[in-house]
């Protein structure tokens, strides 16, 4: 009996297969690091507003464009960020995480995607089934409040 050992950990893959699917993952996951990282900043700008806000360069009090100030919390989080982009993108270069991405590509490619007027229209059906369920629901709800007041009080309020 002969055993593989693991001949799909060792297939390298093309850099255009599943490309739009690995691209999206990682913008996706990049703006929410982004967003880690602004509140990082804010943060150590108040807890050590002290420490971490005088300008690194003297002359320099705000980078230019951007208008943010050049200062030790920026700079800590600048390094944080960068690392955390080079790091989410190590990670999605394991073959694990580079296949799952390329399948779940080559499946999407595979949905049939509705027109839309398909859409509209099951929309449209859906909007119709909830506004029937709420109605019910607030119908059933005030019917049994009605009978559960009776009871209560005896018939009386």
């Amino acid at each position: 009996m002969t055993t593989t050992t693991g001949e799909s950990a060792k297939m390298a893959y093309k850099s255009d297969q599943g490309r739009l699917a690995r691209l999206a993952a990682f913008w996706a996951l990049a703006i929410l690091l982004f967003y880690g990282c602004v509140s990082l900043h804010r943060t150590l700008s108040a807890a050590f507003g002290g420490a971490l806000s005088h300008a690194l360069i003297p002359s320099m009090k705000q980078i230019p464009v951007l208008g943010l100030a050049f200062n030790l919390a920026l700079l800590i989080t600048a390094v944080v960020l960068g690392a955390a982009w080079y790091l989410l993108y190590r990670w999605q270069q394991t073959p694990k995480i580079a296949d799952l991405l390329i399948e779940t590509e080559s499946e999407l490619r595979k949905v049939t995607w509705p027109t839309i007027s398909e859409a509209v229209n099951s929309s449209v059906v859906v909007i119709i089934c909830v506004a029937f369920l709420m109605g019910f629901l607030a119908g059933a709800d005030w019917l049994l409040g009605q009978w559960t007041t009776l009871i209560l009080t005896g018939g009386k309020g």
